[in-house]
């Protein structure tokens, strides 16, 4: 994907206008606009870090589409997407094992998660 595509995507999927994303790096509407029309062309360097620290995510996604894998974990806005779009899909029961794992992981179960008997 291209820089244009990746940026539509992040900028659809956190919910953020153009004129937000201008507010956001002190760059013009009309700046941001432009590279997110069709044949649009990169930002500078220094462009493109602000449009990607506005955002939080690198520059190396927005010019290559690539997730940033650090220790091998994607960065948690994919993540978090992915278990954001995953959750409404589970019956209850399931969504009720996902939560209890969740908060074992993160200390706010002392016991350990509850899991099916079959897993």
């Amino acid at each position: 994907m291209s820089f244009r595509e990746n940026l539509r995507e992040t900028l659809d999927f956190q919910y953020i206008g153009q004129k937000e994303l201008a507010v956001k790096t002190g760059l013009s509407l009309k700046t941001i606009e432009n590279y997110v029309k069709k044949d649009s062309s990169i930002p500078s360097a220094d462009k493109a870090v602000l449009i990607a620290q506005a955002l939080g995510v690198t520059v190396e996604y927005l010019v290559t589409g690539k997730r940033n894998l650090k220790n091998g974990l994607p960065d948690i806005q994919f993540v978090n997407r992915e278990i954001i779009e995953i959750l409404p899909k589970l019956n209850d029961y399931n969504h009720k094992i996902i939560v209890s794992v969740a908060k074992t992981l993160l200390g706010l179960q002392t016991s350990t998660a509850v899991l099916p008997k079959d897993l």
